[in-house]
């Protein structure tokens, strides 16, 4: 087992160094100037988010869609994620995050507007959508004067998605909310059960049986069911999350414009420095930030435009710039809080060692340093945003599945997301850690592909809708349906 996790290791290290970012990056800086700048309309895309728009097809509404699409980009890598890459890249670290938010909208609203654009429908009425309709519908190159199919290449998305989805969407998390519950409930490691020979925490494993119940129940109801519970849910673990980031900040509020200005400082420091939060050095801020960014708010991966294809929209762009704005929820207000707190706390209180402590510690070790309601605010934040993580990446695996194996896949894929989830909690998670990457970023390369190669429809459709000013106008394109 250690040699094979060597392997993956090895080459996952490769897949997300710095060939993966400068593709991520660039895609966003090419598809930033492609759009004109699309992020300028944020504030519109807001608005239209909240806004219903139910007299055109779709199984939910525009908001579901993206509170769905929310749960799922909103997890354990706005918190802990943050920790490391301040951990590694100094202080810097949280602005190039920053950055990489606000140009990954741009990728994410083009990534959602194919998948809109090229989306099908079923017999029984419900909507298809992502990039592996988009590049078998979408991408036909001529080779030898002939139209070719790309479609091989929509069925390795569809492959990698469904996989990463038992990792990221599924054991990563309900393991990450067994390890905070035992590690709050349980800090001697006293509660203990001898589970098929093996000793396993008493908390981890009622952790997991809870998570796994009130999983499938939500998703054994499918796309409704799981839109229902985000449409409710995400708004309000955000708003508690930020309301409880914005406390600390009060508390920390005599150093607040310090750590302000430490981020910017870091961020373009020219050489590493001793000094902890300040001492990485540039290349490593902007290394270690701008992957946590990518990491985070998953712009390029092809996720959520798999649920943005469901909304009820009356054109793509329209749906398209909503999404986008999962992006800025994600990386430019949640992630740049939890930066806020840690270096805040990093500075008010000296204490906490940045050579010493680990990234997943550090975000601990932050917001522990907060009288009592510190520690709660973060292990509620893990909890609840793991949870979440887990509906929205069931449902992403589940449309990837019905791609692959038509509707008779669906149940099978549910039972064995369900058993993943039991399981992943009371056994060691360092290959699947590994192999959720492997997958994250296998899924990535075919999205990144049909986002370059049919920029020019994306163009074509933003100067048409979004700056003709017709973004109330309806596609009346017809949307084929598909034998599945």
């Amino acid at each position: 087992m250690d040699f094979l996790n060597d392997i993956a290791t090895s080459f996952n290290d490769l897949l997300w160094g710095l060939p993966m970012i400068i593709i991520l990056v660039g895609t966003h800086i090419f598809m930033t100037c492609r759009t004109k700048f699309m992020q300028r309309k944020t504030f519109k895309a807001i608005k239209l988010s909240v806004t219903k728009d139910s007299e055109v097809d779709g199984d939910i509404s525009p908001f579901q869609a993206l509170t769905t699409a929310l749960a799922s980009t909103i997890g354990t890598g706005n918190i802990i994620g943050v920790g490391t890459a301040v951990a590694l890249g100094g202080a810097g670290a949280v602005f190039w995050c920053w950055i990489a938010g606000i140009l990954g909208m741009a990728t994410k609203y083009s990534e959602s507007l194919i998948a809109v654009k090229y989306r099908v429908k079923t017999k029984d009425g419900r909507m298809q959508g992502g990039a592996m309709y988009a590049i078998e519908r979408g991408i036909h190159p001529k080779i030898g004067g002939k139209k070719r199919s790309m479609k091989w290449l929509a069925i390795l998305f569809a492959l990698f998605a469904a996989l990463a989805s038992f990792g990221i969407g599924c054991s990563v998390q309900t393991n990450a909310i067994a390890k905070v519950m035992d590690n709050t409930f349980n800090p001697e490691k006293t509660l203990v059960i001898n589970l098929f020979g093996s000793d396993v925490s008493l908390v981890a494993f009622i952790s997991g049986i809870i998570v796994t119940i009130c999983t499938a129940l939500v998703i054994f109801g499918g796309i409704k069911s799981i839109s229902r519970v985000c449409e409710a849910f995400v708004p309000l673990m955000a708003v508690l999350y930020v309301l409880g980031c914005i406390i600390i900040l009060f508390i920390n509020s005599d150093v607040l414009w310090q750590a302000v200005c430490t981020i910017i400082t870091a961020a373009f420091s020219p050489k590493a420095m001793g000094g902890g939060l300040i001492g990485a050095g540039i290349m490593a801020a902007a290394r270690y930030g701008i992957a946590r960014g990518l990491f985070s708010n998953e712009s390029g991966m092809g996720s959520a435009p798999i649920v943005a294809s469901a909304a009820q929209s009356r054109n793509p762009v329209r749906q398209a710039m909503i999404s986008s704005t999962g992006t800025f929820w994600d990386t430019v207000v949640v992630c740049l809080m939890t930066g806020l707190v840690i270096v805040s706390s990093c500075i008010k209180n000296p204490n906490i060692d940045l050579k010493t402590v680990d990234g997943d510690s550090l975000t601990s070790a932050a917001f522990a340093q907060i009288p009592v309601i510190g520690t709660p605010i973060l292990v509620v934040g893990i909890v609840l945003f793991a949870f979440s993580t887990i509906l929205g990446w069931s449902y992403y695996g589940e449309r990837c599945i019905e791609y692959l194996f038509g509707k008779k896949g669906i149940i099978p894929y549910k039972l064995i997301f369900i058993v993943v989830l039991f399981i992943a909690p009371i056994t060691a998670l360092d290959i699947v850690w590994t192999m959720a990457d492997i997958f994250n970023a296998l899924m990535a390369l075919p999205n990144i592909f049909a986002v370059i190669a049919l920029s020019p429809v994306i163009v074509k459709e933003t100067n048409y809708y979004m700056y003709g000013n017709r973004l109330d106008e309806f596609d009346k394109t017809p949307i084929p349906t598909v034998d599945k």
